[in-house]
């Protein structure tokens, strides 16, 4: 690596080079993280059900990956200062990577769930090193770009994921090992970055700053961050599992279901990047209030279409292009109102925030479809984003007047 620390302007000019090398291969190794986990939900879940497994136990098994995801949450932060992210980048993808090879090797209900626990782990170490190197490594004006740029990644490859279920066409083993592989690809260049370490605590603050008491400081900075990750997570979780449900109750087909539950992620794929880009420009606390409230009059024309193909296929799209790329603006929004050496707990409070909102969606989408057959799903939907809006503007005002507080030395009227 010595080659990129030459002096003079070489110097600039590799050090540039390696910049975006290492932003590509972080793009590229969340790509293939999402790749996995888009292949692991249908893939498993469809072997099981072909093996008489109940509903009910096969959608246990499901939560298996966001329970070790929630798990590893809070214990990830100090071994990260200690090991550096590249380290954790590579131990997480390398179990993502033994997990796959592993799964064709006995097919039983709770072997795969341990797997998927250890995917599951493995995938929040490499989502919070990715994310908080990307975040602490990029220019303040780029931000939000490049975390666009993440967001857009994972979402092309949990699309691209199911995919690879075709080729179960090939023998059961041969999709587990093609993703396995396609890790590979990404693991062996890890190894050509240097390994980087986030901003610790000193010596002398570490026995007066608690991990709680840093939560809270992370809390009262980011509050309202934290709550758009909840929504999203909540927004989420309830279209994909309880839109289904709402689908077929409706009298819609299975077949209207594939063309209508994909337009939200399609309108947040087209829009992700140029998002990012207006944040940086024009700031993300007057661009994420505005656009969750129009994400949630978007829901509410779905909760009115919602007897309607085209008009589900319009609104959902719509929806997606406002709202789709919440959880990227969201992390570049909590990271703009932190410091440098808080950003890492920050992204776990945000991790273990979405996984809450992930368990909570289908459950509340379920119950609200029961009490609104026709549009509850869709309210309800958007009463979260209505939240997150009004959480956004308090936090800023409360914000504002703090800070001409501390500038006036006495409460301003």
């Amino acid at each position: 690596m010595n080659n990129f620390f030459q002096p003079g302007k070489d110097k600039i000019m590799t050090l540039r080079s390696y910049n975006s090398f290492r932003l590509t291969l972080l793009i590229g190794t969340v790509f293939i993280c999402g790749v996995a986990e888009g292949m692991l939900l249908p893939l498993i879940s469809a072997l099981l059900d072909e093996r008489g497994v109940p509903p009910i136990i096969n959608g246990i098994g499901t939560t298996a990956l966001y329970i070790g995801m929630l798990a590893a949450a809070p214990f990830m932060e100090k071994p990260m200062q200690r090991f550096g992210y590249k380290s954790f980048l590579f131990t997480g993808l390398m179990l993502i990577t033994v997990s796959l090879f592993l799964f064709p090797l006995y097919i039983n209900l709770w072997f795969w769930f341990i797997l998927r626990l250890a995917v599951g782990i493995g995938d929040s170490m490499l989502h919070f090193a990715a994310q908080t190197w990307i975040t602490i490594g990029s220019p303040h004006e780029k931000r939000g770009r490049n975390i666009a740029l993440y967001g857009l990644s994972f979402g092309l490859g949990f699309a691209v994921g199911p995919l690879l279920v075709r080729l179960l066409v090939f023998g059961l083993p041969i999709p587990f090992i093609t993703g396995a592989a396609a890790c590979l690809v990404f693991l062996i260049p890890l190894l050509l970055l240097k390994n980087e370490y986030p901003e610790t605590l000193s010596p002398d603050s570490r026995s007066e700053v608690r991990w709680l008491n840093r939560c809270g400081q992370v809390v009262f900075a980011a509050w309202s961050g934290l709550v758009a990750t909840f929504g999203f997570g909540f927004l989420e979780a309830s279209l994909n599992n309880s839109f289904p449900i709402f689908a077929l109750r409706n009298g819609f087909r299975l077949e209207d279901i594939s063309s209508l539950l994909p337009m939200f992620v399609a309108g947040g794929l087209l829009t992700q990047l140029p998002i990012g880009v207006i944040g940086d420009r024009v700031g993300r606390k007057k661009l994420l209030p505005l656009l969750s409230l129009l994400g949630a009059g978007a829901f509410v024309l779905a909760g009115v279409f919602s007897f309607s193909f085209y008009g589900l296929l319009f609104t959902l799209s719509a929806a997606g292009m406002l709202i789709g790329s919440l959880y990227s603006m969201s992390m570049s929004y909590v990271s703009d109102m932190l410091s440098r050496s808080l950003i890492p707990l920050g992204n776990i409070l945000m991790s273990v925030c979405y996984s809450f909102g992930s368990m909570a969606g289908p459950v509340a989408g379920n119950v609200l479809i029961g009490l609104v057959p026709q549009g509850g799903l869709f309210y309800g939907i958007s009463l979260i984003l209505i939240l997150v809006a009004l959480s956004s503007t308090i936090h800023q005002s409360l914000r504002a007047n703090h800070n001409r507080m501390d500038q006036s030395g006495y409460p301003v009227d």
